[in-house]
């Protein structure tokens, strides 16, 4: 379902580098927004994880969703952070990414629900 596992691999990537993040807004002792910023963003992995043992496509399509929803929730938590200036940091390449992952997974979400439409006609 997943082509070349493209948004598996980008999903695992970014969830590693917010860990890192993680511990550096931990030192700047910064607590509350970096903690769910790693709930968020680790969760964008392991609902794509759970997709690829998808039992039907409506299975694969609310993983997917769930996924989606937690990659907007970490934008919002880097843009609080990036806006705010609680720790100064730039956040450019993590904002980036978020929407790289937003964008893959649209596509997803949308040619997966198109796929079930099609099958209903």
């Amino acid at each position: 379902m997943i082509k070349d596992n493209l948004i598996q691999q980008k999903s695992f990537d970014l969830a590693i580098e917010i860990i890192n993040l993680y511990k550096y807004l931990k030192e700047k002792n910064e607590f509350v927004l970096s903690k769910q910023l790693l709930r968020s963003a680790t969760s964008i992995w392991a609902n794509i994880e759970e997709s690829i043992g998808w039992q039907t496509k409506k299975d694969f399509l609310a993983k997917i969703y769930i996924a989606l929803k937690k990659a907007r929730e970490t934008k919002y938590r880097l843009k609080l952070l990036d806006k705010s200036q609680t720790v100064k940091y730039n956040y450019t390449k993590y904002m980036i990414e978020i929407e790289s992952i937003i964008n893959i997974l649209t596509k997803i979400s949308k040619t997966t629900a198109e796929s079930l439409q099609s099958k209903k006609v």
